[in-house]
């Protein structure tokens, strides 16, 4: 049985040139996102908190409109529209295992509050204790 996409949208102040540079590069992902998140060969090496780590391929980069990647598994699209001064994020993850789709539903939220944070407000959200995981029921990516 495949599983319904999942797709949020959020609204920023930033621009979209300045939400997918936090998206598509290096430094912006370690910002908000993972530990380490360095692209090599157009894939990317993610360590986290919890110690797991993935690598993911780059599928599209198109400044500043949109960035597409395999992400444990699943295609998954950030999509990038200007709104006035700022910019609507359209995220859609396809083929989530049904296992984990609640999980990965509720984990994107977490993950693009954090990037709203960082990219609107030039703070991190994530709080920074390995201990303190989403692992061990903590809300932070």
């Amino acid at each position: 049985m495949s599983t319904p996409p999942i797709r949020w949208k959020l609204s920023l102040k930033s621009s979209p040139e300045r939400v997918y540079a936090t998206l598509a590069t290096d430094e912006g992902r370690r910002g908000f996102w993972a530990l380490e998140a360095d692209e090599r060969d157009g894939a990317i090496h993610f360590r986290f908190p919890n110690g797991m780590q993935e690598t993911s391929r780059i599928v599209a980069a198109q400044p500043p409109s949109r960035f597409e990647l395999i992400y444990f598994g699943a295609r998954t699209r950030f999509e990038i529209a200007a709104d006035g001064a700022g910019s609507v994020l359209t995220l859609t993850a396809e083929d989530v295992p049904e296992h984990e789709w609640s999980e990965v539903h509720a984990g994107w939220v977490v993950v693009l509050l954090a990037l709203k944070g960082r990219v609107d407000f030039g703070i991190d959200l994530r709080n920074g204790d390995p201990s303190r995981s989403w692992d061990e029921g903590f809300v932070d990516p």
